[in-house]
């Protein structure tokens, strides 16, 4: 089976990450799947937003001055949904104003808004039935113990929102992921969910969760998750060492697929490669041949789906 071309946050190589044009561009680029982060506003709508803070990717403290929290930063669960989708978008920057990826699309142009997830949804599911082809959703619940320390329990919201939109099943196309090993199992156990259900997995160092990573990587942390999970989101360079100068598999992509596990790493992107590899073709021919993952996030799904139409 053709790997999938899963458009991470749309297609945020060319346009400002999880805004609408981003993801119609994915889909007209192809993905297979279209990625939405799911975080929560102050009067409960679930936003589709890649963290729990806005500040790195709108003009909220031109907007909002003096709503920062002590910390400096703003948080998206401390606006209303009016208030949110109030804020122009931009191309991400860190915290000194400079583009994290130079070169992509220039700040300052364009009209980008944010969308709560039932807004994208039924937009999806709109080009869906307007070209005849099933692009699927691929939503990820963000630091869900962070939510329930504010007050809000994002899983069953979500859940709600994506059976009201015909998201029940294992049959259907999408996929729900979290770095939040007990959401996940929360999720299976106590909430019914019967989709496919995704573990992402991160570095401990990056506190995504209290989810133990290094300890899922094993043989071990891989068979028990096949009791929770269909799928495992590793990061890419968990898949991979470099011996002799050149990448080698870590051997974590065919223990998973021993647990029964699909492999769909992130990120794949050409203008930040991961070290060791000269080149986009060079790290695709990588994971698609060498250790075989089934799909891969990516900010530039048209580069992703040419390699694979010419493997």
């Amino acid at each position: 089976m053709s790997p999938v071309v899963i458009a991470h946050r749309g297609a945020s190589g060319y346009l400002p990450e999880h805004t609408l044009p981003a993801k119609a561009l994915a889909y007209a680029m192809g993905a297979d799947y279209l990625e939405q982060d799911v975080v929560a506003s102050r009067d409960g709508a679930l936003v589709v937003l890649h963290d729990i803070h806005v500040d790195r990717v709108s003009d909220v403290a031109d907007r909002f001055p003096g709503r920062a929290r002590a910390d400096g930063r703003y948080y998206a669960r401390d606006f209303d949904l009016e208030e949110l989708q109030s804020l122009s978008l931009s191309e991400r920057f860190d915290g000194d104003g400079a583009a994290v990826y130079p070169g992509r699309f220039p700040p300052g142009t364009g009209d980008f808004r944010i969308q709560t997830l039932a807004q994208e949804i039924a937009f999806i599911r709109e080009l869906n039935a307007a070209t005849g082809r099933d692009v699927g959703i691929y939503p990820e619940i963000k630091r869900p113990a962070w939510h329930r320390e504010e007050g809000i329990d994002v899983a069953p919201l979500l859940l709600e929102t994506l059976a009201l939109h015909g998201y029940s099943g294992p049959e259907d196309n999408a996929y729900v992921q979290c770095f939040d090993q007990a959401e996940l199992a929360r999720m299976r156990e106590d909430l019914g969910c019967c989709l496919r259900l995704v573990q992402l997995i991160g570095e401990n160092s990056w506190h995504e969760s209290d989810t133990d990573y290094d300890a899922l990587r094993t043989d071990e942390g891989l068979q028990a998750l096949g009791g929770i999970a269909d799928a495992i989101g590793p990061w890419i360079e968990h898949c991979y060492t470099i011996a002799g100068g050149a990448p080698r598999s870590r051997g974590l992509v065919e223990a998973a697929h021993r647990a029964g596990l699909i492999v769909h790493p992130y990120t794949v992107r050409s203008d930040s490669l991961q070290p060791g590899f000269a080149s986009l073709g060079e790290l695709l021919g990588f994971l698609f041949g060498e250790v075989r993952v089934d799909g891969v996030f990516t900010d530039f799904p048209d580069l992703v789906r040419a390699f694979i139409a010419q493997r």
